[in-house]
């Protein structure tokens, strides 16, 4: 199949180039109206019980959770004074109607506990209207200025707290991330493609196929918005990774290419036909290896869909958009280009390049190292998963969270208001939404007293009642997030009142099914990765050890690097460092989401490797030759693409955001580690154990793939 389509881009890259414009520009323009089409949040499940039970109190009484909370203060004024109350008092009357479902300002609450011990500082607890979190969003934009400049002469200062304050200062650092991301990485990447690929035409490729890939995959957003909830953080992901596998991409069919290409002579046009073979057997080596490792990169991250989180739905959408179009670029507009350019990719040589000499297949230095390892294998991958274990080990007592202002910078608004409300009013509270359906007045009081009575628990108050249904809300001291508050609602949930039901619902309570979500899916997550990785690495190399030992090896190296992530962002070790604030847990779909990329960006070396070293085993039988070579042809290779891409993921380290900062870092270990340490020590002591086994399938199958497997030309 790549035979022919190789032949095909060989022989009429022209007409392959044209379509690939046209459709690029008709792409460009369609996918740049993707933006209005993103929406926020998306980390709910229908189906869990704090989903219910918020659906359920909007239908009863509109929305009574406490989305944002506006914080007064003044060092002169205190809150029973008329020059506090009145500013507040005109900006609430002020906010637009239909923005907002409760309004409960500190003047109208008889507890008095939404004013601080020294009266200079008070509280108003507002619920938002709508029917969900995007238009929860979008009325708390229309009332945050309001509610913040409350007294323009400033001697009362607003301040707005809450999960919304916290989204909303969330999506304004995510874009100014990425714009902070692309603008440091662009030029860094540039810089070492022109020092790796050694002429300035053949660094300018990976930038074609990077612009491709993001254009492309924005218009294939675009697409899904239509039919389905797509996350803001899509566009990230698509950034990350269509520039990201661009360079990989890239770097794997340029240097294929002129490896081919040397053996063409240098007559410019007239050897038309000599480059044509040596693009035909580019596409068919190099693209296959492609073809797969995109194939391999995108299911891996598909089996996000398993999840109903709308956010880790968009992150399969916008990962997979990202990989398929650089795969397709890579695949179509690259081998046209450098059909037309020919030698001419040489244009613009750097001196080191003018300087180099061709290596004997089986010489050098990756060759050598490949021998050393090959010499002592057991050692070697003794020694190299021990390393790794250890790494890994603080990532066996983690505990899971979401996020919450501390995912923010310190000096972040929403971040400033949380701590003003714990200095303020003697620390965190948390709280929990009851809801009682069917329930006897005499059986909710049973039932608050039952619950008031658990450990931790401060209180239990009513809310709201009408209909038979009756809203309470209980606190506890603590952040949201903490284990200890999870604890707090799973007892609470242990609770049931004697007639009728009752949901519990709440922030904490929506991370409790978050993380039971997640537990309860990601089993079959890993069994559809694994499925399609078994079978794309069979059809690729005819062998069902090698993708046994695939799978073992990158799940070292990915552990790992969760690993190093709990050690930093969980147990807050080098956090002056890097800037930012301990969390005490990682994010729970942080951990998931560096699975699905890691696990791909993991085959994609994998693949690489082992189809040169198929390629020498199909020669000559030989399995020490063949690691050999395969290590030697693609060592540097995979150094430089993985030196490239952790510029671009470690760019996204630099981040602000906890969650963006650790995913990252992250990636950035994983990688590092996956394409020093896996391959160049795992991969050869693993293969010289094996032997002739590393090839072994049964007979039937073996007999198939002989026929019909996509081995390299």
């Amino acid at each position: 199949m790549l035979d022919r389509w190789g032949s095909f881009v060989g022989h009429r890259p022209v007409r392959v180039l044209v379509t690939c414009i046209v459709l690029l520009v008709a792409a460009a323009a369609y996918g740049a109206g993707v933006f209005g089409g993103l929406v926020n949040g998306g980390f709910e499940d229908a189906d869990a019980e704090s989903y219910q039970e918020l659906a359920a109190e909007n239908e009863a009484f509109g929305n009574r959770t406490v989305d944002v909370v506006a914080v007064y203060t003044s060092e002169t004024l205190t809150a029973d004074e008329e020059a506090f109350q009145a500013p507040v008092q005109q900006a609430l009357a002020d906010l637009p109607e239909g923005t907002t479902s409760s309004v409960v300002p500190w003047y109208a609450d008889p507890s008095g506990s939404l004013v601080s011990e020294d009266g200079h500082a008070a509280q108003v607890l507002i619920s938002l209207a709508g029917e969900g979190e995007d238009e929860y969003l979008e009325h708390y934009d229309e009332i945050a200025d309001l509610l913040r400049d409350a007294d323009e002469t400033g001697a009362v200062e607003g301040h707005l707290a809450g999960t919304f304050a916290t989204y909303d200062d969330v999506n304004e650092l995510t874009a100014e991330d990425l714009e902070r991301a692309e603008l440091i990485s662009l030029p860094v990447v540039l810089l070492l493609a022109l020092v790796i690929f050694g002429s300035v035409v053949a660094a300018l490729m990976p930038v074609m196929v990077g612009i491709t890939a993001v254009l492309g995959s924005l218009a294939v957003l675009r697409l899904i918005s239509e039919v389905a909830d797509v996350s803001v953080f899509a566009v990230n992901i698509v950034s990350l990774l269509g520039i990201g596998l661009a360079i990989d991409y890239a770097l794997f069919v340029v240097s294929r290419f002129r490896e081919e290409l040397a053996g063409v002579p240098d007559l410019g046009r007239g050897q038309p036909d000599a480059v044509a073979a040596a693009i035909e057997r580019t596409v068919s080596t190099a693209g296959r290896t492609v073809m797969f490792s995109g194939l391999t990169v995108a299911a891996s991250l598909l089996s996000l869909l398993v999840f109903p989180q709308s956010f880790m739905r968009s992150m399969a959408y916008g990962g997979a958009a990202a990989v398929l179009v650089a795969m397709v670029a890579s695949l179509t507009i690259l081998p046209a280009v450098l059909r037309l350019l020919g030698h001419r990719v040489e244009a613009g040589r750097m001196p080191w390049r003018r300087r180099r000499t061709a290596l004997v297949a089986d010489t050098g230095r990756w060759a050598a190292l490949a021998r050393g390892v090959m010499r002592r294998p057991v050692l070697v991958a003794g020694g190299v998963v021990a390393v790794l274990l250890i790494v890994a080990s603080p990532f066996a007592g983690a505990t899971f969270g979401s996020m919450d202002y501390r995912a923010l910078p310190a000096d972040a608004p929403s971040h400033e208001a949380a701590d003003i409300l714990a200095t303020e009013f003697g620390g965190e509270v948390s709280t929990a939404n009851l809801l009682l359906q069917g329930t006897s007045d005499a059986d909710v009081a049973a039932y608050t007293e039952e619950v008031a009575a658990l450990d931790d628990v401060l209180a239990v108050e009513p809310v709201d009642s009408a209909d038979g249904t009756t809203l309470l809300r209980a606190s506890w001291e603590g952040n949201s997030q903490t284990e200890a508050s999870q604890d707090v609602v799973r007892a609470i949930r242990e609770v049931e009142p004697a007639s009728g039901e009752v949901l519990v619902g709440g922030l904490t309570a929506a991370t409790v099914d978050l993380i039971d979500s997640v537990a309860d899916l990601l089993p079959w997550m890993g069994v559809i990765v694994v499925v399609v990785m078994f079978v794309l690495l069979f059809l690729a190399f005819g062998s069902l050890v090698l993708p046994v030992k695939a799978v073992v090896m990158n799940l070292f190296s990915i552990t790992a690097s969760f690993g190093v992530v709990t050690w930093i962002f969980a147990d807050g070790n080098l956090s002056d460092v890097l800037g930012f604030v301990p969390q005490g847990f990682l994010d729970v779909t942080n951990p998931i989401l560096m699975l699905a990329i890691l696990f791909g960006l993991s085959m994609d070396y994998e693949v690489f490797l082992l189809s040169r070293v198929r390629e020498e085993w199909d020669a000559t039988g030989d399995n020490d030759r063949a690691v050999e070579v395969g290590v030697q042809r693609t060592g540097q290779i995979i150094t430089s693409a993985a030196l490239l891409l952790g510029v671009v993921i470690g760019a996204f380290g630099l981040s602000g955001l906890v969650f963006m900062k650790m995913i990252g870092l992250g990636m950035l270990v994983a990688l590092l580690l996956d394409a020093t340490i896996v391959r160049a020590l795992l991969v050869p002591a693993t293969m010289k154990l094996l032997g002739r086994w590393n090839w072994w399938a049964p007979a039937p199958m073996a007999r198939w793939w002989e026929k019909h497997g996509l081995r390299g030309h």
